[in-house]
Protein backbone atom coordinates (compact mmCIF):
# COMPACT_ATOMS: atom_id res chain seq x y z
CA UNK A 1 0.00 0.00 0.00
CA UNK A 2 1.27 3.48 -0.84
CA UNK A 3 2.50 5.71 1.98
CA UNK A 4 -0.02 8.47 1.26
CA UNK A 5 -2.93 6.06 1.77
CA UNK A 6 -1.40 4.73 4.98
CA UNK A 7 -0.99 8.20 6.48
CA UNK A 8 -4.49 9.11 5.28
CA UNK A 9 -5.91 6.21 7.31
CA UNK A 10 -3.81 7.14 10.35
CA UNK A 11 -4.90 10.78 10.06
CA UNK A 12 -8.55 9.72 10.10
CA UNK A 13 -7.98 7.47 13.12
CA UNK A 14 -6.18 10.26 14.96
CA UNK A 15 -8.87 12.81 14.14
CA UNK A 16 -11.67 10.61 15.44
CA UNK A 17 -9.96 9.45 18.62
CA UNK A 18 -7.82 12.37 19.84
CA UNK A 19 -10.58 13.98 21.89
CA UNK A 20 -12.99 11.09 22.31
CA UNK A 21 -12.25 9.32 25.63
CA UNK A 22 -11.00 6.16 23.92
CA UNK A 23 -7.23 6.80 23.48
CA UNK A 24 -5.79 8.05 20.20
CA UNK A 25 -2.40 6.48 21.00
CA UNK A 26 -4.04 3.10 21.48
CA UNK A 27 -6.05 3.34 18.28
CA UNK A 28 -3.06 4.45 16.21
CA UNK A 29 -1.09 1.48 17.54
CA UNK A 30 -3.97 -0.87 16.77
CA UNK A 31 -4.32 0.57 13.25
CA UNK A 32 -0.58 0.10 12.63
CA UNK A 33 -0.70 -3.50 13.84
CA UNK A 34 -3.74 -4.30 11.68
CA UNK A 35 -2.13 -2.82 8.58
CA UNK A 36 1.08 -4.72 9.31
CA UNK A 37 -0.76 -8.03 9.74
CA UNK A 38 -2.70 -7.46 6.52
CA UNK A 39 0.54 -6.84 4.67
CA UNK A 40 -0.31 -3.20 3.94
CA UNK A 41 2.53 -1.98 6.14
CA UNK A 42 5.96 -3.63 5.98
CA UNK A 43 7.47 -4.62 9.37
CA UNK A 44 10.51 -2.43 8.63
CA UNK A 45 8.42 0.57 7.52
CA UNK A 46 9.40 3.88 9.17
CA UNK A 47 5.99 4.12 10.87
CA UNK A 48 6.73 0.88 12.70
CA UNK A 49 10.49 0.42 12.85
CA UNK A 50 11.90 3.94 13.38
CA UNK A 51 10.56 4.92 16.79
CA UNK A 52 11.78 8.54 16.76
CA UNK A 53 10.33 9.20 13.31
CA UNK A 54 7.11 7.44 14.24
CA UNK A 55 6.79 9.39 17.51
CA UNK A 56 7.33 12.68 15.69
CA UNK A 57 4.67 11.77 13.13
CA UNK A 58 2.14 10.89 15.84
CA UNK A 59 2.78 14.04 17.88
CA UNK A 60 2.59 16.40 14.90
CA UNK A 61 -0.72 15.02 13.62
CA UNK A 62 -2.06 15.28 17.18
CA UNK A 63 -1.24 19.00 17.03
CA UNK A 64 -3.35 19.29 13.89
CA UNK A 65 -6.28 17.64 15.62
CA UNK A 66 -5.88 19.95 18.63
CA UNK A 67 -5.75 23.19 16.63
CA UNK A 68 -8.91 22.22 14.78
CA UNK A 69 -11.07 22.34 17.93
CA UNK A 70 -10.33 26.01 18.69
CA UNK A 71 -13.21 27.35 16.55
CA UNK A 72 -15.61 25.12 18.49
CA UNK A 73 -15.25 27.31 21.60
CA UNK A 74 -16.10 30.76 20.17
CA UNK A 75 -17.60 32.17 23.36
CA UNK A 76 -14.63 31.13 25.48
CA UNK A 77 -12.13 32.46 22.94
CA UNK A 78 -14.06 35.72 22.69
CA UNK A 79 -13.77 36.16 26.45
CA UNK A 80 -10.04 35.41 26.39
CA UNK A 81 -9.49 38.09 23.74
CA UNK A 82 -12.05 40.80 24.48
CA UNK A 83 -13.03 40.21 28.12
CA UNK A 84 -9.66 39.35 29.58
CA UNK A 85 -10.07 42.05 32.23
CA UNK A 86 -13.07 40.25 33.67
CA UNK A 87 -12.26 38.44 36.90
CA UNK A 88 -14.13 35.28 35.86
CA UNK A 89 -12.21 35.10 32.56
CA UNK A 90 -8.86 35.62 34.26
CA UNK A 91 -9.69 32.93 36.82
CA UNK A 92 -10.61 30.38 34.14
CA UNK A 93 -7.53 31.17 32.04
CA UNK A 94 -5.27 30.96 35.09
CA UNK A 95 -6.65 27.51 35.92
CA UNK A 96 -5.98 26.31 32.37
CA UNK A 97 -2.40 27.56 32.61
CA UNK A 98 -1.83 25.99 36.04
CA UNK A 99 -3.14 22.60 34.88
CA UNK A 100 -0.92 22.91 31.81
CA UNK A 101 2.04 23.88 34.01
CA UNK A 102 1.57 20.80 36.20
CA UNK A 103 1.50 18.58 33.13
CA UNK A 104 4.45 20.36 31.51
CA UNK A 105 6.69 20.07 34.57
CA UNK A 106 5.76 16.45 35.10
CA UNK A 107 6.15 15.71 31.40
CA UNK A 108 9.77 16.89 31.45
CA UNK A 109 10.47 14.53 34.34
CA UNK A 110 8.76 11.66 32.52
CA UNK A 111 10.75 12.36 29.35
CA UNK A 112 14.07 12.68 31.22
CA UNK A 113 13.69 9.42 33.15
CA UNK A 114 11.84 7.59 30.35
CA UNK A 115 8.93 6.77 32.67
CA UNK A 116 6.50 5.24 30.21
CA UNK A 117 5.10 1.83 29.46
CA UNK A 118 5.98 0.43 26.02
CA UNK A 119 3.43 1.06 23.28
CA UNK A 120 2.45 -2.59 22.92
CA UNK A 121 -0.99 -4.10 22.46
CA UNK A 122 -1.21 -5.79 25.87
CA UNK A 123 -0.63 -2.64 28.02
CA UNK A 124 -2.99 -0.67 25.74
CA UNK A 125 -5.68 -3.33 26.11
CA UNK A 126 -5.37 -3.30 29.91
CA UNK A 127 -5.59 0.49 29.98
CA UNK A 128 -8.65 0.44 27.72
CA UNK A 129 -10.31 -2.23 29.85
CA UNK A 130 -9.65 -0.59 33.21
CA UNK A 131 -10.64 2.84 31.87
CA UNK A 132 -13.88 1.45 30.50
CA UNK A 133 -14.77 -0.18 33.80
CA UNK A 134 -13.96 3.01 35.69
CA UNK A 135 -16.21 5.03 33.38
CA UNK A 136 -19.14 2.70 34.06
CA UNK A 137 -18.50 2.77 37.82
CA UNK A 138 -18.22 6.58 37.87
CA UNK A 139 -21.41 7.02 35.85
CA UNK A 140 -23.24 4.60 38.19
CA UNK A 141 -21.98 6.54 41.20
CA UNK A 142 -23.10 9.85 39.68
CA UNK A 143 -26.57 8.64 38.70
CA UNK A 144 -29.17 11.12 39.93
CA UNK A 145 -26.58 13.51 41.38
CA UNK A 146 -26.53 17.20 40.51
CA UNK A 147 -23.19 18.27 39.07
CA UNK A 148 -21.76 21.79 39.02
CA UNK A 149 -19.98 23.95 36.47
CA UNK A 150 -17.37 25.67 38.66
CA UNK A 151 -13.74 24.66 38.09
CA UNK A 152 -12.21 24.20 41.54
CA UNK A 153 -8.50 24.05 42.25
CA UNK A 154 -8.90 20.37 43.10
CA UNK A 155 -10.16 19.80 39.56
CA UNK A 156 -7.21 21.80 38.16
CA UNK A 157 -4.76 19.58 40.05
CA UNK A 158 -6.59 16.42 39.01
CA UNK A 159 -6.63 17.39 35.34
CA UNK A 160 -2.93 18.25 35.37
CA UNK A 161 -2.03 14.95 37.01
CA UNK A 162 -4.52 13.04 34.87
CA UNK A 163 -2.72 14.10 31.73
CA UNK A 164 0.51 12.72 33.19
CA UNK A 165 -1.17 9.39 33.91
CA UNK A 166 -2.28 9.21 30.29
CA UNK A 167 1.25 10.04 29.13
CA UNK A 168 2.68 7.14 31.13
CA UNK A 169 0.02 4.56 30.28
CA UNK A 170 -0.68 4.28 26.51
CA UNK A 171 -4.36 3.53 26.08
CA UNK A 172 -5.48 5.41 29.18
CA UNK A 173 -6.68 8.40 27.06
CA UNK A 174 -5.82 11.95 28.05
CA UNK A 175 -9.36 13.23 27.64
CA UNK A 176 -10.87 10.11 29.20
CA UNK A 177 -8.70 10.30 32.31
CA UNK A 178 -9.16 14.03 32.87
CA UNK A 179 -12.91 13.99 32.23
CA UNK A 180 -13.39 11.03 34.57
CA UNK A 181 -11.47 12.74 37.39
CA UNK A 182 -13.43 15.96 36.87
CA UNK A 183 -16.73 14.06 37.06
CA UNK A 184 -15.64 12.42 40.31
CA UNK A 185 -14.95 15.87 41.73
CA UNK A 186 -18.46 17.04 40.91
CA UNK A 187 -18.07 18.79 37.56
CA UNK A 188 -20.82 18.41 34.96
CA UNK A 189 -20.14 16.47 31.76
CA UNK A 190 -20.20 19.50 29.40
CA UNK A 191 -18.02 21.58 31.74
CA UNK A 192 -15.60 18.70 32.30
CA UNK A 193 -15.34 18.07 28.56
CA UNK A 194 -14.71 21.73 27.75
CA UNK A 195 -12.05 22.21 30.43
CA UNK A 196 -10.31 18.96 29.48
CA UNK A 197 -10.19 19.99 25.83
CA UNK A 198 -8.98 23.53 26.53
CA UNK A 199 -6.19 22.29 28.81
CA UNK A 200 -5.27 19.74 26.14
CA UNK A 201 -4.67 22.44 23.51
CA UNK A 202 -1.51 24.01 25.03
CA UNK A 203 -0.44 20.61 26.35
CA UNK A 204 -0.40 18.91 22.95
CA UNK A 205 1.00 21.94 21.14
CA UNK A 206 3.85 22.16 23.65
CA UNK A 207 4.52 18.41 23.33
CA UNK A 208 4.55 18.72 19.55
CA UNK A 209 6.87 21.73 19.59
CA UNK A 210 9.23 20.02 22.03
CA UNK A 211 9.34 16.85 19.94
CA UNK A 212 10.02 18.78 16.74
CA UNK A 213 12.78 20.78 18.47
CA UNK A 214 14.46 17.61 19.76
CA UNK A 215 14.24 15.91 16.38
CA UNK A 216 15.74 18.85 14.50
CA UNK A 217 18.52 19.63 16.98
CA UNK A 218 19.29 16.06 18.12
CA UNK A 219 18.37 13.82 15.18
CA UNK A 220 18.79 10.07 15.32
CA UNK A 221 21.42 9.30 12.63
CA UNK A 222 19.95 5.81 12.16
CA UNK A 223 16.36 6.97 11.66
CA UNK A 224 15.03 7.85 8.19
CA UNK A 225 14.30 11.48 7.41
CA UNK A 226 10.74 12.60 8.05
CA UNK A 227 8.60 12.94 4.93
CA UNK A 228 7.02 16.30 5.72
CA UNK A 229 4.62 16.13 2.77
CA UNK A 230 3.08 12.99 4.25
CA UNK A 231 3.08 14.50 7.74
CA UNK A 232 1.26 17.56 6.39
CA UNK A 233 -1.32 15.38 4.66
CA UNK A 234 -2.02 13.38 7.83
CA UNK A 235 -2.15 16.57 9.91
CA UNK A 236 -4.73 18.23 7.66
CA UNK A 237 -6.86 15.08 7.58
CA UNK A 238 -6.64 14.72 11.38
CA UNK A 239 -7.65 18.38 11.81
CA UNK A 240 -10.75 18.10 9.60
CA UNK A 241 -11.91 14.82 11.12
CA UNK A 242 -11.19 16.05 14.67
CA UNK A 243 -13.32 19.15 14.11
CA UNK A 244 -16.26 16.96 13.10
CA UNK A 245 -15.76 14.47 15.95
CA UNK A 246 -15.47 17.12 18.66
CA UNK A 247 -18.44 19.08 17.35
CA UNK A 248 -20.48 15.89 17.66
CA UNK A 249 -19.13 15.06 21.12
CA UNK A 250 -19.89 18.52 22.54
CA UNK A 251 -23.53 18.04 21.54
CA UNK A 252 -23.56 14.44 22.74
CA UNK A 253 -22.46 15.17 26.32
CA UNK A 254 -25.28 17.69 26.74
CA UNK A 255 -27.80 14.86 27.00
CA UNK A 256 -25.84 11.61 27.39
CA UNK A 257 -23.55 9.91 29.86
CA UNK A 258 -20.15 8.37 29.04
CA UNK A 259 -21.46 4.81 29.46
CA UNK A 260 -21.29 4.12 25.71
CA UNK A 261 -17.58 4.96 25.69
CA UNK A 262 -17.03 2.72 28.72
CA UNK A 263 -18.65 -0.26 26.98
CA UNK A 264 -16.75 0.50 23.77
CA UNK A 265 -13.42 0.48 25.59
CA UNK A 266 -14.25 -2.82 27.29
CA UNK A 267 -15.34 -4.45 24.02
CA UNK A 268 -12.23 -3.22 22.19
CA UNK A 269 -9.96 -4.45 24.99
CA UNK A 270 -11.56 -7.89 24.91
CA UNK A 271 -11.11 -7.98 21.14
CA UNK A 272 -7.42 -7.13 21.50
CA UNK A 273 -6.91 -9.82 24.15
CA UNK A 274 -8.52 -12.38 21.82
CA UNK A 275 -6.25 -11.37 18.96
CA UNK A 276 -3.19 -11.56 21.22
CA UNK A 277 -4.20 -15.02 22.41
CA UNK A 278 -4.52 -16.17 18.81
CA UNK A 279 -1.11 -14.78 17.98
Amino acid sequence: MSDWLIVLILGIVEGITEFLPVSSTGHLLIAERIMTNLGWLAPNHWLVHASDTKDLFNVVIQCGAVIAVLPLFPQRLYKFVFEIRERETQDYLLKILVAFGITGAGGLVIDHFKIKLPEQLAPVAWALLLGGIVFLVVEFFLRGKKLGTHITWSIVLAVGLGQLVAAIFPGASRSGTTIMLSLLLGLSRPAATEFSFLVGIPTMLAAGGYKIFKTIHHPDPLAPHENWNLVLLATVVAAVVSFIAVKWLLRYVQTHTFNAFGWYRIALAIGIFILIARG
